[in-house]
């Protein structure tokens, strides 16, 4: 049976664009943005109605697509979003022929007087993407992928391989010497743990040359924040080699990686796997606050052995005239780590996990009708 498509008004400001999806009573609604398309389902009664109705936009332009959002009410759902650069679009849709159940809403039209809209030059391979694809495939017998896809997914996959390594290695440690093998942990996997984490700071720069969206304020704070951990609070610190928080950390550090990167590959390869992304987005309730304390457990050890050896410590006098106390330093950074640190790292995920997995629960308005 060939898919349902409701109609869908639309309209725009300079700034935002609104899209009226003519459904009413709808159930299970699902509106799935990405910056340049929007994939939305929804179950309700529509042209042919009562049915499951569903549709495909690729946008003009990019928008915010973390911003964008559906409400739901009795005869309609709305989708706002956000334009990600503040201008006027010629169109909604990338190609020039647009849907046929693709309405303007003249009610809510807006347009700048006296501005004509001129429309960029455009890239047919991005316009028309599938068909792109299908040419590639009957032409050359393969697709052929851009060099940045192809890099990424090399390196998730050489990331997540890492991370299975040092998991292998520490079942199987433990399976064969039993709670011995905890105190033995960094030096068995310790040389391979700093490896990988060094690499992570390619997770940095990636946003920087256009691999992945986003700042890369974020993933440097992550990745300093672990490798601050690794090798300034345990490689520096031999006393702490042995000591079973390290054995707890690994793993904590492991899992929540071996989730991460299979999505991130997932995604890259256009596969939607159910339980990876819930997984992705729900194994970190319990690994993150576990984390934090190990993290917490292994800053409070340092204190004393900093204290005691003055490591990092910069005492009077001396040629730049400062002083600065690391045991001090230390007992802020636990502080920071404990309670803003946790709370901000916490809520940033929960609010991911809402935006994924609580797409479909779209917020329902009533309306009065006045006859």
């Amino acid at each position: 049976m060939a898919n349902l498509s409701p109609f869908v008004y639309w309209s725009q400001t300079k700034q935002t664009l609104l899209l009226k999806v003519d459904l009413k009573d709808a159930k299970g609604a699902i509106a799935d943005f990405s910056p340049v398309s929007v994939n939305f389902s929804a179950n309700g009664h529509g042209a042919r109605g009562v049915n499951a109705y569903k549709f495909d936009l690729h946008f003009y332009a990019l928008i915010d697509d973390e911003n964008a959002t559906f409400v739901v009410s009795d005869n309609k759902i709305e989708l706002q979003i956000r334009k990600l650069e503040p201008e006027w679009w010629p169109r909604l849709v990338a190609t020039p022929q647009k849907p046929h159940w693709l309405k303007i809403d003249f009610d809510r039209w807006r347009t700048e007087d006296d501005v004509e809209v001129e429309e960029k030059p455009r890239d047919v391979r991005q316009d028309y993407e599938k068909e792109y694809a299908d040419l590639q495939k009957s032409e050359l017998g393969y697709i052929k992928e851009k060099t940045k896809k192809v890099y990424m997914i090399f390196y998730n996959l050489a990331m997540f391989v890492g991370y299975l390594y040092i998991m292998v290695v520490m079942g199987v440690l433990y399976y064969r010497d039993g709670v011995d093998s905890i105190g033995k942990t960094y030096a068995n996997v310790g040389n391979a743990f700093k490896f990988i984490q060094l690499l992570q700071y390619l997770e940095v720069m990636h946003p920087m040359f256009g691999y992945t969206k986003g700042s890369p304020v974020v993933p440097f704070f992550q990745v300093s924040g672990r490798n601050f951990i690794l090798y300034l609070m345990i490689d520096m610190e031999p006393r702490m080699y042995a000591k079973p928080v390290v054995f707890y950390v690994f793993i904590i550090w492991s899992l929540v990686e071996l989730v991460r990167y299979p999505y991130y590959l997932a995604q890259l390869l256009g596969r939607e796997v159910g339980l990876l992304t819930w997984l992705r987005y729900t194994i970190w309730i319990p690994l993150y606050p576990m984390g934090i304390l190990c993290e917490g457990i292994i800053v409070l050890r340092n204190i004393p052995y900093i204290e005691e050896t003055k490591r990092f410590t910069v005492e009077m006098p001396n040629s730049w005239n400062i002083t600065f106390d690391m045991a001090l330093f230390l007992k802020i950074y636990l502080m920071l780590l404990i309670v803003p640190g946790s709370y901000l790292v916490m809520s940033h995920m929960a609010k991911l996990r809402s935006k994924k997995l609580g797409k479909g629960r779209a917020k329902r308005q009533q309306h009065l009708h006045a006859d």
